[in-house]
């Protein structure tokens, strides 16, 4: 979820709940005090029965207190405590019960005693508070509508530069010389933010180049030396009067010489996959690839009596030509050089597969550590280099590749 979604959900979730307990507490506040307004006239009416009774020594009767509505009932009780009370209200013009509010006391009159009740409508009282809550309600739902609209709009345009210098970071590439920047920008952070990625690209860069300089030289310079070594091995074994075992000597220091020199150009073709400094994609007939490496390694095939069977179903892929030429070539020579006399390969391709099946006499391989540098068997006499090269491809193109051992076959299988 984005960020702009927590901070949307928690806004509204907060605001709603204040909103609701707001609108409750104000609510209850309103109708409490119109009910203390209704007792404040209630306690009027009471007082102005006793002031009459006192004033003409009588009863009044229900023409003299406008639509308030009064009862008289004798009782023998000579202390009742003025109460105030809900009950129904019938309204004598309109003929029908409303609700009302009552309150009860006690009259002396002639040495008699009279409880008196007072009702009064609140049916005005309650129309008030219904209309003051059908005014909360629209502005809470107002004041959410505003909101939602607010965050989806307003925020979301103060979160475009943001996603902006988001998008600049996902396609930033080490090699290419292109600062981060956030146009109209008025928010000091995502500025300050802009600043200090474009200050760390820089230092990216400059410490790529210095890599990049250094490893390219270096790779360089060993090149001369080992072309001095082999050239002047070729000499010396062109000479016969040498002992045999200076001979053996010679063709161990031939060997490890070529075997640098290898190491050397597999690194820097790490380099170059590891950092997409190859961009010669085209579309490919892969199975017409595979086909091609086949008939190239026909002759160690056969020296192992091994059976390579092809099953070619697979189209085309947007793909280096070079990559794809190195990838076939480490995986059939694998499974070429592990391989047992009269052992097999299957070498299956569809639309979204590229799986490699080949007998061996060695145990299952660690899946965890295989496609790590160089991790090799203890019979191999490669650079340990082969399967990191295959994975650091395979990653340039977001391609998954896995390795499976089973009934005594080796699988890498490889979904594009």
């Amino acid at each position: 979820m984005k960020l702009a979604a927590h901070y949307n959900r928690a806004n509204i979730i907060i605001t709603v709940t204040v909103l609701i307990v707001g609108a409750i507490i104000y609510f209850f506040s309103i109708k409490y005090i119109a009910r203390t307004q209704l007792d404040r006239n209630l306690t009027e009416e009471i007082e102005e029965v006793e002031d009459y009774v006192k004033a003409n020594h009588q009863l009044p009767k229900q023409v003299d207190f406008d639509e308030d509505q009064t009862l008289f009932v004798k009782t023998d009780k000579k202390q009742i405590q003025r109460i105030f009370f809900d009950t129904t209200y019938i309204n004598p013009k309109e003929k029908r019960i409303e609700p009302g509010r009552a309150v009860s006391g006690l009259i002396r009159l002639r040495g008699l005693n009279y409880k008196v009740i007072i009702t009064v409508s609140r049916e005005s009282t309650e129309y008030l508070i219904q209309f003051i809550a059908i005014i909360t309600l629209g502005l809470v739902i107002g004041l959410l509508l505003i909101l939602f609209l607010t965050n989806r709009y307003v925020l979301n345009g103060l979160w475009k530069p943001f996603y902006d210098l988001l998008h600049q970071i996902k396609a930033f590439n080490i090699s290419e010389d292109k600062s981060f920047r956030m146009n109209n920008n008025k928010v000091n952070e995502f500025a300050e933010l802009s600043v200090a990625i474009d200050t760390m690209s820089s230092r990216v860069r400059y410490d790529y180049q210095n890599l990049k300089h250094f490893t390219d030289n270096a790779s360089h310079e060993m090149l001369t030396p080992l072309a001095v070594i082999t050239s002047k091995l070729d000499t010396l074994i062109q000479n016969e009067s040498l002992p045999p075992d200076i001979y053996e000597q010679i063709d161990d220091i031939y060997a490890a010489a070529g075997k640098l020199s290898r190491l050397n150009q597999t690194l820097l073709l790490l380099t170059k996959i590891e950092n997409n400094l190859i961009e010669d994609n085209e579309f490919l007939d892969i199975g017409a690839l595979i086909s091609a490496k086949h008939k190239q390694f026909q002759e160690l095939i056969l020296a192992k009596n091994i059976q390579c069977t092809e099953n070619l179903n697979g189209g085309r892929l947007l793909v280096s030509k070079y990559l794809m030429d190195i990838l076939l070539n480490n995986l059939l020579s694998n499974a070429i050089r592990h391989n047992i006399n009269l052992g097999k390969i299957l070498i299956t391709l569809t639309d979204r597969q590229l799986i490699f099946n080949n007998t061996s006499s060695s145990d299952p391989l660690n899946a965890n550590t295989i496609f790590e540098r160089f991790q090799k068997g203890n019979k191999s006499e490669g650079t340990g280099l082969g399967l990191t090269i295959v994975q650091n491809i395979c990653r340039l193109y977001d391609w998954n590749i896995l390795y499976n051992y089973k009934d005594d076959f080796h699988t890498f299988q490889i979904t594009f």
